[in-house]
């Protein structure tokens, strides 16, 4: 159960010393309450202080991290619903290999997977993962493939395998990458643990159903044993969105242990289209690692970016650096647009300038990352904002040209913008930026 904040200033010095950045104790108790802070920062804290605060501070879902430089992760969630506060850790995006397909098809698909990027809203987005299936008797087949998936790829891998023995051989092949070890045998946790601990790997365990799954994790956690996934054997999309939301209940709400650590789901229904249902049914549904059956970038294009709207935190809007943007190469004489700093409407606009086929400036002021018509509402951009931003910037003595484009939701400050810039024309450009172009063709490139 989670410490009250007076519950944590009874076990903090009572200094009021105000090193840990908090003016009082009982402020710091305050930040350790809602998880803003960390028992680290009292430098007076006592030994036994910080271990029952550090267990009490501890997320109900275990985080763990993947990968030589363990920058990949799962886990760490702290709410059941994102608006209550935010999701922690993405759901990790694998695609699967099997040792079954064509040499052709596995140089293809890795190199694929290596190469695929897609960019949204300044971000890069990836596949994070890949998962080498054993689905043939030749041991060292897969072994072989397992290695050459990390070598072209350079991601953790997640090795699958009825076969112990295919398991072991496999791990040692890329031991130090930090990968995962699943296997539905009965008595895979027992003989492969000692393995996963000494390559530094980490075990998926599995189960038939749920009750099963909970006891061997609460025998693990009785033996020690930290970190491990948890790997459903369910056989439908309702049954398993049942036992994610049933498991992940219980490690948040129940504060039960067993069952506070990361999923893992491989899917594969035969149907492309039910494929792209059960994954988006695990980004929005507490799944930490889902694997695709195959590379195909239709599919990943809308779950990554769905992805990327689900475990936005709905309190902090995305943003870009408030600065002068150059599109493309402008020269002092080019034109000068200007919008708010909210990373979709920056992108957006910056994109339908640079489709137009000219170079300009775009002027993005501090909006707090809101958009056009919420930003004007709340004062964020105003003429006199976004003149003393120029200001600021000195972006007059580094260019020749005086005409400015603004967003036509803002229209009526065009007046104003032109008294508080002296010398400068404001064109008011179109409400929306998909006909950002043609206006461009018309009035700015002439």
């Amino acid at each position: 159960m989670a410490l009250t904040g007076l519950q944590i200033q009874k076990l903090l010095p009572g200094t009021n010393c105000k090193e840990c950045g908090s003016n009082t104790c009982l402020a710091f108790a305050m930040k350790l309450a809602g998880k803003k802070a960390d028992i680290k920062e009292c430098p007076y804290a006592a030994d036994e202080a910080k271990q029952v605060l550090g267990l009490a501070n501890e997320p109900p879902v275990k985080t763990i991290a993947f990968g030589p430089d363990k920058k990949i992760a799962a886990g760490g969630e702290l709410v059941l619903y994102r608006h209550d506060k935010t999701f922690v850790n993405r759901t990790v995006i694998a695609v699967n290999v099997n040792d079954t397909d064509t040499p052709e098809k596995i140089e293809a698909t890795l190199h694929a997977i290596k190469e695929y990027v897609l960019e949204r809203v300044g971000e890069s987005l990836t596949v994070e993962m890949v998962a080498v299936t054993q689905l043939g008797a030749d041991h060292k087949a897969f072994a072989s493939l397992a290695e050459k998936a990390r070598h072209i790829t350079g991601r953790p891998l997640i090795l699958r395998s009825s076969s112990l023995e295919a398991i072991r051989e496999a791990s040692q092949r890329i031991a130090g990458s930090n990968s995962i070890i699943c296997t539905p045998a009965a008595e895979s946790v027992e003989n492969l643990l000692p393995l996963a601990v000494e390559l530094g790997h980490t075990l998926a365990v599995s189960a038939p159903d749920l009750d099963t799954l909970a006891g061997k994790a609460s025998t693990l956690r009785e033996a020690g044993v930290s970190s491990f996934l948890l790997h459903f054997e369910t056989h439908s999309n309702s049954e398993q969105l049942q036992t994610n939301s049933i498991a992940r209940r219980s490690a948040i709400k129940d504060n039960f242990k067993p069952l506070g650590f990361p999923f893992l789901h491989f899917i594969d229904t035969g149907n492309p289209m039910d494929d792209t249902t059960a994954a988006v049914t695990e980004i929005t549904k507490y799944g930490s690692i889902c694997v695709l059956p195959g590379f195909d970038p239709a599919q990943l294009s809308p779950l990554l970016t769905l992805r990327l709207n689900i475990f936005t935190d709905p309190q902090k809007p995305i943003q870009v650096e408030p600065k002068v943007y150059a599109v493309g190469e402008p020269a002092p004489d080019s034109a000068v647009f200007v919008t708010t700093n909210f990373s979709l409407t920056f992108f957006i606009v910056s994109g339908e300038i640079e489709n137009s086929g000219i170079s300009a400036w775009l002027v993005v002021p501090e909006c707090e990352g809101m958009s056009v018509l919420t930003a004007w509402a709340a004062g964020k951009f105003s003429a006199g904002s976004i003149a003393k931003f120029i200001k600021e910037t000195n972006l007059e003595e580094k260019i020749t040209s005086r005409r400015i484009v603004i967003p036509g939701y803002v229209a009526q400050i065009s007046g104003e913008l032109e008294d508080s810039l002296p010398g400068w024309k404001v064109l008011v450009g179109p409400e929306e930026a998909a006909d950002l172009e043609g206006f461009i063709k018309s009035y700015v490139a002439v």
